[in-house]
């Protein structure tokens, strides 16, 4: 199988970020009945709109956030033409009409449907490429909590984020991390993907960990090895630490898989505190023998200790970075 490049290395990450994504679109995630004169209804649901729907045009003007939305209801009730929209279902686009309602309580014209516009959460940087400040994050995709599929990004940006406190983990109830956006809430970098790998794009400035700030090789899937290793990650505030772990069994892949490997938290502190993986720390990324080797991504629902990881080598070639040199593996 072939060999990586020699000379390509990434600086880990370990920081804790706050994630703002902007979908394209709105998305429904769900319906309300209004108040009409001939009782209670939802002209969206009634125009055959489902939760989990984008809807990306109105009357043939592209829709970008909620705001977009309010004018032309208000418009098309008081003319009393049905607005024409383009949603996005999946992988198809869908026409419908939609005719607003008015509330007789309020006397504003309504479509019965809740909307959303973004999304924010907190993850870990896992690495950035110092040439082409590329990053990649978190180690898996960001899904809406109501309707549970990913969500299409238009753009997107992060943020430095501080981390509260934890709520530990325990068997069948992961923990989590609690993280407030950092106050001076200054972008870090933008947020062009969101991916079953993570979420990519490029930083605005470098980053320090402050632990562990230089450039380290990368290691294939076929070189990592059972045993012990590390991660980076946040427990405290801002501080970016090392915490032992075992990689318990790992799966050289041929192609991008997103379970590839399965470890455990040793590190006694790391355990006393959070209980072993919880959320917000995924993304954290692992380094054996002084290579990064992929980033922690989910925790095992009745073991809070243990978890999945993803291979390096599927977040690098997702954020665009050329892993193989050019005579790449067909």
């Amino acid at each position: 199988r072939h060999m990586g490049l020699p000379d390509l290395k990434v600086i880990p990450g370990g920081q804790s970020i706050g994630v703002k994504l902007h979908s394209v679109g709105v998305l429904v995630v769900g319906f309300h009945q209004i108040n009409t004169s001939e009782g209670k209804k939802s002209p969206g649901e009634t125009a055959g709109i489902e939760a989990g729907d984008i809807i990306i045009e109105m009357n043939g003007q592209k829709i970008e956030k909620m705001n977009d939305v309010a004018p032309f209801i208000q418009k098309a009730g008081k003319t009393g033409e049905s607005l024409d929209l383009l949603i996005k279902r999946d992988k198809q686009k869908i026409k419908t009409k939609l005719i607003p309602e008015k509330d007789e309580g309020e006397g504003k014209y309504r479509i019965g449907l809740y909307i959303r516009d973004s999304a924010a959460g907190i993850g870990t940087m896992t690495f950035y490429e110092p040439k082409t400040k590329k990053y990649g994050a978190l180690g898996h995709v960001i899904s809406d909590m109501d309707t549970k599929k990913p969500i299409v990004v238009e753009n997107g940006e992060i943020v430095k984020s501080t981390v509260t406190s934890i709520e530990k983990g325990t068997g069948g109830n992961p923990g989590e991390k609690l993280a407030r956006f950092s106050s001076e809430r200054k972008t870090i970098g933008d947020i062009n993907r969101n991916s079953p790998f993570g979420i990519f794009g490029t930083l605005h400035q470098p980053i320090q960990n402050n632990i562990s700030d230089q450039a380290l090789p990368v290691a294939f899937s076929t070189e990592v090895k059972k045993g012990p290793a590390e991660i980076l990650t946040v427990i405290d505030d801002d501080k970016v630490e090392k915490f032992d772990i075992e990689i318990v069994s790992t799966t050289p892949q041929k192609f991008p898989a997103t379970k590839g490997m399965v470890l455990k938290i040793t590190d006694p502190r790391l355990l006393k505190e959070t209980g072993g993986i919880v959320q917000g720390m995924a993304g954290a990324p692992i380094i054996q023998n002084g290579k990064v080797i992929g980033a922690v991504t989910h925790v095992f629902v009745n073991d809070p200790t243990s978890g999945y990881g993803v291979h390096i080598e599927w977040m690098l070639s997702e954020a665009g970075i050329d892993i193989y040199g050019k005579e790449k593996a067909s």
